[in-house]
């Protein structure tokens, strides 16, 4: 069976249309609809009242609970640097989590990456190491003694061109090598996330989609929700 995680929202807002999911009841449903459609793995941003990335102990705990009332599956978050610039609050917000998410994404790139997966990694938490496409992250997951800990590796290809992001996909996967054998989820964006999915069922791997990559289906036209872009991974 194919892995195919749905990624429910992103850092998008209010202003790239009514589909993107911002309230936790809105993201509920969402994650709904795409488990329904085949999604075998959930991965949300909670969001702040004014529609921000968060990792706020009270937005993660409404979003971890509104999901996890509609889904049996695992439901992961974003420790993205944009949501909590400075590495030190973000280790401290994981600390004050109140409920713990399955799963939460680390880009290995960004400053503090290393004490953000210690930190969560002991609280029980797996950690999704985002490798991307144009960055130092798969030669700094190389050399961290943490790698052959994490959960799986996100390898992100953030080239959005639909001609090169198959050829940027196929290089970020040789700069991983072997990813100190853990799992790779490979997933593109914007017009990349198409190609570079299909690369991925083409080659095994764990792949992703959602209105956090891309807000259109295969032929052009806008998705009206996650589980239509879930639907459209499901068969191609």
């Amino acid at each position: 069976m194919v892995f195919i995680q749905v990624c429910l929202n992103g850092a998008r807002g209010a202003e790239d249309g009514a589909a993107v999911p911002l309230s936790p009841g809105a993201m509920a449903e969402e994650a709904r609809a795409a488990v329904a459609a085949g999604a075998s793995d959930v991965h949300v941003h909670p969001k702040s009242p004014c529609g921000q990335d968060t990792l706020a102990p009270r937005s993660v705990a409404a979003t971890l609970a509104a999901v996890r009332d509609r889904v049996a599956v695992p439901v992961g978050v974003t420790t993205g640097a944009w949501a909590e610039p400075d590495p030190g609050a973000r280790v401290a917000r994981i600390h004050a989590w109140t409920a713990l998410p399955d799963h939460a994404s680390v880009n290995w790139h960004e400053p503090g990456a290393e004490a953000v997966a210690a930190a969560l990694l002991e609280r029980g938490v797996g950690v999704e190491a985002g490798i991307w496409s144009g960055t130092d992250g798969a030669e700094r997951f190389a050399a961290s003694p943490l790698a052959p800990r994490v959960l799986r590796v996100l390898a992100e290809v953030t080239d959005p061109d639909p001609v090169s992001a198959e050829g940027t996909a196929r290089a970020l996967l040789d700069d991983l090598g072997g990813a100190h054998g853990r799992p790779v989820l490979l997933h593109g964006e914007e017009g990349g996330a198409w190609p570079v999915l299909r690369l991925a069922l083409r080659l095994g791997l764990a792949t992703r989609i959602g209105l956090e990559d891309t807000l259109v289906l295969p032929d052009g036209a806008r998705a009206r929700g996650n589980a239509e872009l879930v639907t459209a991974a499901v068969g191609r």
